[in-house]
């Protein structure tokens, strides 16, 4: 059993900064690889950014590289840093975990999902 809660969206001038963190409980997660995807309205999810577990590697899409960093702790919790947004960065972000060493970008390979936050970019 696996758990994930989002928080720390809200309203954001563009040029702004929020950091989204990903509470995850119900087993250790060292074989996981946990992610951040996006949803705008009209669109399907759109892959942001995973972590591996063990070891922290990463990998963004190219549309955040260098704005976003995604992170974790050792309190089972992920994070995603945003950086210089953008109004196109206005979305549902949710967070995701995969059993798996292996990182994914799609959203079908993902297993677990949290109920997603809320982030609006203003011009």
């Amino acid at each position: 059993q696996v758990q994930l809660v989002e928080s720390g969206g809200g309203l954001v001038q563009a040029g702004g900064s929020l950091r989204l963190s990903c509470a995850a409980s119900g087993r250790s997660f060292s074989n996981y690889v946990m992610a951040w995807f996006r949803r705008a309205p009209g669109k399907e999810r759109e892959f942001v950014a995973a972590i591996r577990w063990s070891g922290g590697s990463t990998y963004y899409a190219e549309s955040v590289k260098g704005r976003f960093t995604i992170s974790r702790d050792a309190k089972n919790t992920v994070y995603l840093q945003m950086n210089s947004l953008k109004p196109e960065d206005t979305a549902v972000y949710y967070c995701a975990a995969r059993y798996s060493l292996r990182i994914a970008t799609r959203s079908p390979e993902y297993d677990y999902w949290g109920q997603g936050t809320q982030v609006t970019v203003s011009s």
